[in-house]
């Protein structure tokens, strides 16, 4: 009988400590605001619908010198996605990246992409729901001088009464669960994501 009541009250408190840490993931993940700061290099973190619109966005309107789209399709070109109007700036600065198919990936080989262009800092981009999880990604790849600016994309699909919308509340927890899975990987291996891996890089 008290291993039973020891296993229940272990129970009650794991799922005390799991309820408060998905709360305050949450709130982080709504705190987030779509921000005026410049940077020297906006990442877009292709596949989610309105990510690469923000983007070019920015950099039509200056906020970074440079614009990489992470993680496109192998046959999309650069003026599928970017096509400069008068006044804006050149698409040489553009540069697509086909390699990475997840956000595990999209740090790696937008790592080098990022590092081999020399900037010093970056606007990420990409959903709401997905920004802690990318963020913390790109934190233990990127060296850690490069200042990250995190920018969410609001969706459809993920409402701020997240409590009342069971679609909104799978969304949040599938990425707290991933979420908390990398913060322990990154407990046991902080620079695992350092190494060098060169990445397939389009500039058309």
């Amino acid at each position: 009988m008290n291993i039973i009541k020891a296993f229940l009250t272990l129970g009650i408190i794991g799922s005390v400590i799991i309820t408060v840490l998905f709360i305050d993931f949450t709130y982080k993940t709504f705190s987030y605001r779509q921000n005026t700061q410049k940077a020297d290099a906006i990442v877009v973190l292709a596949g989610g619908k309105g990510r690469v619109d923000e983007g070019v966005r920015l950099f039509r309107e200056s906020r970074a010198d440079f614009l990489f789209f992470i993680g496109v399709g192998p046959s999309v070109r650069k003026s599928d996605l970017y096509r400069p109007r008068h006044g804006d700036p050149s698409s040489d600065n553009v540069f697509l990246e086909k390699s990475s198919r997840n956000t595990v990936e999209n740090s790696i080989y937008g790592r080098d992409l990022i590092v081999r262009s020399g900037v010093r800092s970056i606007i990420l981009i990409t959903s709401r729901y997905h920004l802690k999880r990318a963020s913390i990604l790109f934190r233990n790849s990127l060296p850690k001088e490069i200042t990250i600016i995190p920018y969410p994309v609001d969706t459809v699909n993920l409402k701020e009464s997240w409590w009342n919308h069971g679609g909104s509340f799978q969304l949040l927890f599938r990425e707290f669960y991933k979420y908390c899975m990398l913060r322990m990987f990154f407990i046991f291996a902080p620079g695992e994501l350092r190494e060098s891996v060169m990445p397939s890089v389009s500039g058309g």
